[in-house]
């Protein structure tokens, strides 16, 4: 995209605050930076031809559509509850917390199968936005990590990176729900605690694996994980929703630039967009912005 073009869709609240705060960040280096990115509309684009992307949840088929049905219905009753601004997000969070449960259950009794999860990431309408790729490749040569936050499902993510960057990266983790699967391929339980959309946070990082882990890296020690990314106190923040803001919550970060991706409704939700974030891209923009930021953070810095 044209610098112009992204220009038009880039609105910063407070310049100066930006500025200070890549001022502290460079001079740290990146020894103690760190990016926090949520995955669905976030990394992923919003909208693929013409049309709204799948999120990682949505694009599953089991293999059995009265299972899948199930899962349908529950969405239909659950995502109003959700979007809802009348509900206290204490209450929310617990609805959030059945809905997951209730969704999960129905994934082991419905048979799910990684060769069903392979043909569903297959079959979808998923892309990544423009630059993702060339994002990730420049923090990987800087040796920055990249945590990957979501309400979805670990190992359905793990594919959808498998089958469209056609590559792994080592700095790269997921912190999501993962599966256990049998010798014969079929889910037969969940591990961890549950990360649903109002608790997908650091307090979750014990869930962190390796992306090259699960496909043929060395494997490391994972206190040395937790400490390697505890001690980075400067974050980079990707989101597309104003709960996103919490996913660095249990980080004791010094300085953080958070990156809004408004992709909808923008009339109805920029304001408090842009008092949220430092900076908002609209209307689905690429990552060639958040690129843009890394590098000149960056650029003159040895490894």
């Amino acid at each position: 995209m044209e610098q112009s073009d992204l220009s038009a869709n880039t609105v910063i609240d407070h310049p100066r605050a930006l500025s200070d705060k890549r001022t502290l960040i460079r001079d740290a280096g990146p020894s103690k930076f760190q990016v926090i990115a949520d995955f669905d509309a976030t990394l992923t684009r919003y909208r693929v031809n013409g049309r709204r992307g799948l999120t990682s949840h949505g694009l599953l088929q089991q293999g059995n559509t009265d299972y899948d049905a199930k899962r349908d219905a529950l969405y239909e009753h659950y995502r109003p509850l959700e979007i809802s601004p009348l509900i206290p997000i204490e209450e929310k969070s617990k609805l959030m917390e059945e809905w997951w449960s209730k969704t999960h259950d129905l994934l082991i009794e419905g048979g799910l199968t990684y060769d069903a999860i392979k043909k569903s990431v297959e079959n979808s309408s998923i892309a990544f936005r423009e630059g993702v790729i060339e994002l990730f490749e420049f923090l990987e040569k800087k040796e920055i990590p990249v945590l990957i936050f979501s309400a979805g499902l670990a190992d359905v993510i793990e594919e959808i990176l498998r089958q469209n960057l056609r590559r792994t990266f080592k700095n790269v983790k997921i912190v999501s729900n993962r599966m256990v699967f049998d010798d014969d391929g079929r889910l037969v339980s969940f591990k961890g605690k549950l990360i649903h959309v109002l608790n997908k946070n650091e307090h979750a990082l014990d869930m962190a694996a390796p992306l090259h882990d699960q496909l043929g890296g060395e494997i490391c020690e994972e206190v040395e994980e937790y400490a390697y990314v505890k001690q980075r106190t400067n974050v980079l923040l990707l989101g597309d929703h104003l709960g996103d803001l919490r996913m660095s919550d249990g980080l004791s970060y010094e300085t953080r630039i958070s990156i809004g991706f408004l992709n909808d409704n923008i009339e109805k939700s920029l304001e408090s967009y842009r008092k949220a974030f430092d900076l908002v891209y609209l209307n689905d923009a690429p990552m060639w912005g958040a690129l843009e930021l890394v590098s000149q953070l960056f650029s003159t810095e040895a490894n």
